[in-house]
């Protein structure tokens, strides 16, 4: 185990905040992890993946463990199905094309979501009418206080809509360590009538989309919307899509008649955020370095040297000015440290 001091962040956040961790250790196998929770006089362990989903607002006197593991594998496979290994640190949008390399469908809709697997399921990643909790097929993870390694099922990891076990009664007290997929060999249950993947397809001439193809649909389309966080620091979707009840979105349809929504649940109708703040002109905001992308208003951005703080008073005004129009509260969807 190799511990660092006094360790900048900035090249571990998608939003590229400049802030010190008091203690740093990188990991890459079950040895480093175990030594660094048994060392003694350290502060309280901070879980630090991919960074693509935290704003960090100020030093962490924590001892930040970045999980640097590699490894994927094939467990077991049929002619229609194949349950793959994979380790926390691999990369997601990784490990969505080599699968798709291996012939493999289920998360094509998935590609380009920035992060590593391991924060997948803590998520419960989404986009285009899929989420991982249809596809995970149990994980790992190493309980911090004593490093025993223990096995969550699907059902156990209690999945919602951008939401987990490990965001809600037991955050901090797990690092997920693999993660188990289950995706199709063939019959693949392809999905293309969410967004723009359909009207993508059909001015690429394509009828009967292949995963592979459907991947790539989803990739122009995310880059034509979305900043890449090497050129301008953000953390995709800051909010959640809030869903209220249904009476209440029938209200305000008389008043907002443009309003979209989807039906969530029994009761329900999930609103798209980003319409909301869009509306409200936010969209291309800026405020100081602090600002909201001209494309998407449901991203953030750092366009230099905007600090976590910059961009939480942001997110707090946004969040003001949605429940003062529309009577809806929408809650951020990254993590506020």
């Amino acid at each position: 185990m190799k511990l660092e001091r006094n360790v900048s962040l900035k090249a571990y956040n998608t939003f590229g905040i400049d802030v010190e961790a008091s203690h740093f250790v990188r990991i890459r196998d079950l040895d480093e992890l175990r030594e660094a929770l048994a060392a003694p006089g350290l502060p309280e362990p901070f879980i630090l993946s991919g960074g693509s989903n935290i704003l960090l607002t100020g030093p962490l006197n924590r001892l930040v463990l970045f999980l640097d593991t590699r490894g994927k594998e094939v467990l077991q496979r049929d002619a229609d199905q194949a349950v793959l290994r994979v380790m926390a640190g691999e990369n997601w949008h990784e490990l969505v094309l080599w699968s798709l390399e291996q012939g493999f469908g289920g998360i094509e809709n998935l590609a380009l979501i920035p992060g590593k697997t391991g924060t997948a399921p803590i998520q419960n990643i989404g986009a285009y009418g899929v989420e991982i909790k249809e596809v995970l097929a149990g994980l790992e993870a190493v309980e911090l206080e004593t490093g025993q390694l223990r096995r969550f099922t699907t059902k156990e990891c209690a999945l919602g809509y951008r939401d987990s076990i490990f965001k809600g009664p037991e955050k901090g007290r797990y690092l997920i360590w693999s993660v188990d997929l289950r995706l199709t060999c063939r019959n693949h249950d392809i999905r293309t009538a969410y967004g723009a993947i359909s009207t993508q397809l059909e001015a690429e001439g394509i009828d009967e989309p292949t995963p592979e193809q459907v991947a790539r649909a989803v990739i122009r389309i995310r880059q034509s919307k979305l900043p890449d966080p090497a050129e301008l620091g953000n953390s995709g979707s800051f909010f959640k899509n809030p869903v209220i009840p249904a009476g209440q979105y029938a209200r305000l349809t008389t008043r907002y008649p443009e309003l979209p929504g989807y039906a969530h649940g029994e009761q329900g109708v999930k609103v798209p955020a980003g319409w909301l703040i869009d509306q409200l002109g936010f969209k291309g905001f800026r405020r100081g370095d602090a600002g909201v992308h001209e494309k998407q208003a449901l991203v953030l951005v750092n366009h230099g040297t905007a600090s976590g703080q910059d961009l939480l008073d942001l997110a707090r005004e946004i969040q003001h000015a949605v429940a003062d129009s529309y009577g809806i509260h929408i809650e951020p969807e990254v993590n506020i440290l």
